[in-house]
């Protein structure tokens, strides 16, 4: 019989702890925070500390910044008796919970994935600027593994797509039957449910979001430096045209962090006779601010938001077509400052940027790229006040304060 393995992810929901990015014990980042989830046994020998960004339950699994696997010693304890030569266990502390916990670190890479039979493969080209990854996998949906170039391993990552930790039948099992919180398993063997015209729709599909991402890129590499390796939490599924949402992080020439969405001019997912340019727009939110935690950051989570209202919300985009926008969203884990009475965030869209094109081009045609200022609550009181021909007049005053579309957490009003 053949042998099963499952793809071992976390089960992401609401009212849960998020953990950091990884610290020594004087509460320095670590300068190499991928490398516990490569395949290889890890080189960092001190004490390993997370901070807990997002406040909520504790889990017996969980995914730390980076795609970290933290588990608690129950779940420890289990993969030390089932698969001790597969996994490195390495003690860690996390703040204000007593544990204890450790990285569950695989530390073989194994060559093993079956793209023919996987769902959806996508490769680096020479048209991303990155020479070092051309040929290798740039997304990969509906996952199978050949479980004959597996051997013995009972815990191991893909070398070919090391985001994946897999796991075999029996640790899944015993896993299941301790009722361990936080684990979510995907069956990545047995054959391909994907069928010859599916498959053929899907590489159609994904050669058209293939152009459309490669266009994007060569504007965003013209407006600083492109962050190769900080291509922010793709995520599947929403109202987003192609059925994927993802950001992307530029670092300008004058030092300010400048975050996209890349993906709102997607070419439609159902739509494989033409390149289309989805919703016709991409969105712009710039900063002065020094963000650490750059995923979890304030602007991140505003923009995403904003982001999501408008893919679904067409008359939304409507009144965007015609001008400046103000729109508000839920101001969660957002900074107090910007936070209205009602607990939420405003923003003013498509404010004119000198120093940022106003399209890109696409193979489907022009896309805006629009920017998003955050306001203070003072501010949005005084345009809900003013009636039409208020946002024209709130952007002037930005302009003349000298900070533009650019965003702060805080700042003096200009109203």
């Amino acid at each position: 019989m053949e042998k099963r393995y499952f793809d071992l992810d976390e089960d992401v929901a609401e009212g849960f702890w998020f953990l950091g990015h990884p610290l020594d014990s004087s509460g320095r980042e670590l300068d190499d925070p991928w490398q516990f989830r490569v395949g290889k046994p890890a080189h960092f020998t001190g004490q390993v500390r997370f901070p807990v960004d997002v406040e909520g339950e504790a889990r017996d699994f969980s995914h730390a910044a980076f795609h970290t696997p933290v588990v608690h010693a129950r779940v420890a304890a289990l993969f030390r008796e089932l698969a001790p030569n597969d996994v490195e266990l390495i003690p860690v502390e996390v703040n204000s919970h007593a544990g204890p916990y450790f990285i569950l670190n695989a530390i073989h890479a194994i060559p093993c994935v079956d793209v023919e039979a996987s769902e959806e493969a996508h490769y680096w080209t020479e048209a991303d600027g990155i020479p070092e990854k051309v040929g290798t996998l740039l997304s990969l949906y509906g996952m199978r593994i050949d479980p004959s170039k597996v051997g013995d391993a009972k815990v191991f990552r893909p070398s070919e797509w090391e985001v994946a930790l897999i796991v075999s039948e029996d640790i899944k099992d015993a896993l299941e039957r301790a009722g361990f919180t936080g684990t979510k398993f995907e069956s990545v063997t047995g054959p391909s449910t994907v069928d010859p015209v599916r498959r053929a729709q899907t590489k159609l599909r994904g050669e058209l979001w293939d152009q459309a991402r490669i266009a994007r890129e060569a504007v965003w590499r013209g407006l600083g430096t492109l962050e190769d390796d900080f291509i922010i939490s793709m995520v599947l599924g929403g109202d987003w045209p192609g059925g994927r949402q993802a950001w992307r992080v530029i670092r300008r020439a004058n030092e300010h962090t400048l975050v996209v969405t890349d993906g709102l001019s997607d070419p439609f997912s159902d739509i494989l006779d033409r390149p289309t340019v989805g919703f016709g727009l991409e969105l712009a939110m710039e900063t002065p601010e020094l963000l650490p935690d750059l995923e979890k950051s304030w602007l991140v989570q505003l923009l995403e938001r904003v982001g999501n209202e408008l893919a679904g919300h067409e008359k939304l985009r409507s009144a965007l077509e015609r001008g400046t926008l103000s729109m508000e969203v839920s101001g969660q884990h957002l900074p107090e400052t910007l936070l209205t009475p009602e607990g939420r965030v405003a923003v003013l869209l498509g404010m004119p940027a000198d120093s940022l094109p106003t399209h890109l081009t696409l193979p489907g045609g022009d896309v805006r790229l629009v920017t998003v200022k955050a306001l203070l609550p003072s501010e949005l009181k005084w345009l809900l006040q003013q009636g039409k021909g208020g946002a024209a007049e709130l952007a002037r005053r930005f302009a003349q304060a000298g900070d533009g579309y650019v965003s702060r957490s805080w700042r003096q009003p200009v109203v």
